[in-house]
């Protein structure tokens, strides 16, 4: 599975894991060797509240994280994030969005994204409390903002539809300055229902190669710049480059490259596309866009052939080898469709080799038990 193939492709040697994992960190000990699965609780006791020393000095060039994240080839690469890169991260997101005194990070995105690790960096460089939930669950989202003194969430925009469905008419509380919205552009009329209710959305562009975050949009500015992504944070530098790699005046579309701090050093053992992705100083992110005269960023395409379905990223070569690989289907083929809900839906057709037939429900639960 992909856990193991990414324990396998950083050579870890240690597989810490919660209780409802336990399994699955078994499963990987068993398959590879060398490696030893420790779940949380036996850590735990190991500490017994007793102090843990820490370093005197650790070199902001030094290796943080290897965050894993994929292209349109759908082979998982290792992105390597160094001290620096979350440190620069966090100081242009606290510039941008501002930090207050009792602010309260409420994290309900996956910690293997980057969006899901970054909360809980940032909540140890500011010095302020997260508010951690086990998944997303829209009710127990909002119990939280009103119950826990939460002021700022991250979320997708199907998220954030589901938090208002769940909330029917109830305003939510002043304490809530912002709901910052990745994963992908917000609908406009999310985006207007959101300002008719007073909900703070700050929509956001980023990638897992830049540590996050690259530009952010003020909520103030969410209809006044319909479909921007904002500015880019402070210390960020980015650009639209045509396909020579020359800079494009505002209002033309191209790639859009990122300088910055925050920008990943390359790829875990990877030189070829590290070499591909860092060019003259600039990380070309493959995505399409442009920038107006005021320097707000447009994202018109994410990648091309990736799928982004409620903020995660589906990639068809992968969901194709698995159909491929059922023994009815000869070959396959995977689109996103557009979807209000999602963003996009993944849609499939099919081959089937000749004498044989698979039902559509045989075809998904295959996938499910096959993909993440």
């Amino acid at each position: 599975g992909e856990l193991s193939q990414q324990v396998r492709d950083c050579g870890a040697g240690l597989l810490v894991t919660d209780e409802p994992n336990k399994a699955k960190a078994a499963d990987v000990e068993g398959l590879l060797a060398g490696v030893r699965c420790l779940p949380m609780t036996e850590l735990r006791q190991r500490l017994n509240g007793e102090a843990v020393e820490g370093l005197d000095q650790v070199e902001g060039s030094a290796l943080h994280s290897i965050v894993y994240t994929s292209g349109t080839s759908g082979r998982p690469k290792g992105a390597m994030l160094t001290f620096d890169n979350h440190l620069w991260s966090a100081v242009g997101s606290a510039l941008n969005l501002g930090l207050h005194s009792d602010d309260r990070w409420l994290a309900c995105l996956p910690l293997f994204h980057v969006g899901g690790l970054a909360i809980l960096l940032r909540s140890v460089i500011y010095g302020i409390p997260v508010v951690l939930h086990d998944g997303f669950d829209p009710v127990a989202v909002n119990r939280s903002i009103d119950e826990d003194g939460v002021t700022i969430v991250s979320v997708v925009s199907n998220m954030l539809l589901r938090m208002l469905e769940a909330r029917g008419n109830r305003p939510y509380p002043a304490s809530l300055r912002c709901v910052l919205v990745g994963g992908g552009p917000v609908p406009q009329p999310l985006l207007e229902e959101c300002a008719g209710r007073g909900v703070p959305v700050a929509q956001t562009y980023g990638l897992t190669e830049a540590a996050s975050q690259v530009a952010t949009l003020a909520p103030e500015d969410a209809l006044r710049r319909l479909g921007s992504a904002g500015r880019p944070l402070p210390s960020t530098e980015l650009r639209i480059e045509d396909d020579d790699g020359g800079a494009l005046p505002a209002g033309q579309a191209g790639e859009i490259v990122v300088r910055g701090p925050t920008v990943t050093p390359g790829y875990f053992n990877l030189p070829n596309e590290t070499q591909r992705t860092l060019r003259n100083g600039w990380l070309h992110t493959g995505d399409i866009g442009y920038l107006d005269s005021d320097g707000y960023l447009y994202v018109l395409d994410r990648r091309e052939d990736l799928i982004v379905s409620g903020g995660e990223n589906v990639y068809p070569a992968e969901v194709e080898a698995v159909l491929e690989s059922h023994p009815a289907v000869q070959e396959a083929g995977v689109i996103g469709f557009p979807d209000e809900r999602w963003g996009q839906r993944v849609a499939a057709t099919v081959v089937p080799w000749d004498g044989t037939g698979a039902s559509e429900q045989e075809l998904l639960a295959f996938c499910r038990s096959r993909l993440a």
